[in-house]
């Protein structure tokens, strides 16, 4: 389900601090799924949310992101099942911790 190019486009917009196009990125696989309740479909809603906390904190409404990222905190313990499976979502996983140091989130 997740590919490089997933990967990539997701990592570029975390980069470029494009944190609703981080979710948009990711979004397109997730959603036509997102009635299973599978591990990775649950880390991919998580990762979604890390990145909507993201965007909030972005556009001054920090207050508002422990929710998102509750979220993803709640879906990440899938992480270790399902990077054992495809090591893609490590990558993610780094890429996100990295934004939340950075914004102090």
């Amino acid at each position: 389900m997740l590919t490089r190019e997933h990967v990539d486009a997701f990592l570029t917009c975390l980069d470029e601090e494009r944190y609703y196009d981080a979710h948009e990125a990711l979004e397109d696989i997730w959603f036509p799924v997102r009635s299973q309740k599978t591990p990775e479909i649950l880390l991919l809603k998580g990762l979604i949310n890390a990145s909507v906390s993201f965007e909030l904190h972005k556009r001054g409404r920090p207050h508002k992101s422990p929710g998102p990222w509750g979220v993803y905190l709640k879906y990440r313990a899938h992480l270790p099942q399902i990077g054992g499976q495809n090591p893609l979502y490590f990558e993610l996983d780094d890429a996100v911790h990295a934004v939340q140091r950075r914004l102090g989130a």
